[in-house]
């Protein structure tokens, strides 16, 4: 059984897909559609300056409203910026809180995921999906071996 106090730092995702904020929507859209991602940092110089999500992106392809074919609705993400779309105040939480202080974050201020920092440097992501993970390796009858939640 995992230990209460479980850190940010042990469910959080360290490998992470970035992206710059002078980069165009449609890098954002193939990223995210490719990896199946729901939350994007934004870096500025290795320094976090927003996120986008998948709303974001809803949000800029008004095209999908115009009925605009896919090459279309390309062409017109490709016209802008992830700066222009990007939520630029960003709640962050910190590789030593506990799991229960960021979901009790995510909770309250309505979002999917939290950014995690270490001062100014981005150092791993925690989603909905992380915390789902590690409620269901509690959930998990005894003797049921880790390997069976996948990662």
């Amino acid at each position: 059984m995992t230990d209460p106090a479980t850190l940010v730092r042990d469910v959080m995702r360290t490998e992470l897909i970035t992206l710059e904020q002078d980069e165009h929507l449609t890098l954002a859209h193939d990223l995210m559609k490719l990896g199946r991602i729901r939350h994007m940092p934004v870096l500025s110089h290795h320094r976090l300056v927003g996120i986008v999500s998948q709303r974001d992106l809803f949000r800029a392809a008004v095209s999908s409203v115009l009925g605009f074919r896919a090459a279309a609705e390309r062409e017109w993400l490709a016209k802008i910026r992830v700066a222009e779309v990007m939520t630029k105040d960003v709640i962050t939480a910190r590789p030593d809180w506990t799991i229960r202080q960021a979901v009790d974050v995510m909770l309250e201020r309505r979002v999917g995921c939290l950014p995690v920092v270490e001062g100014e440097r981005l150092v791993g992501l925690l989603s909905e999906t992380d915390c789902l993970r590690l409620l269901a390796r509690l959930l998990a009858p005894a003797g049921t071996a880790a390997g069976s939640v996948p990662p």
